[in-house]
């Protein structure tokens, strides 16, 4: 955070080196600020589709969003309880 800080206020990195940093973490920041209730509506669809095929414990199921530089990802831990029988198998 220092470091950030000192880059960001010092005048050895040119003001071209700031907006690059300032832009970088506006776009990290959008790309994870996401609603409450849109995380809520994709955890609901998970447990849909996964329950299709797999018996769930959907009260354990965690949905949440992490980054990492500039990589934004999904993460998911569903406990799985056992598979479904899916027509049409053997």
């Amino acid at each position: 955070m220092l470091e950030f800080l000192t880059r960001l206020f010092s005048k050895d990195g040119g003001s071209k080196n700031v907006a690059k940093e300032r832009l970088r973490l506006v776009l990290v920041h959008d790309r994870t600020s996401i609603s409450p209730q849109l995380l809520e509506t994709l955890k609901a669809e998970l447990i849909k589709v996964i329950s299709n095929y797999m018996e769930i414990d959907e009260a354990a199921l965690e949905v949440s969003l992490d980054s990492s530089g500039n990589t934004v990802a999904l993460v998911a831990s569903i406990p799985v309880k056992g598979m479904k029988r899916v027509a049409g198998t053997a």
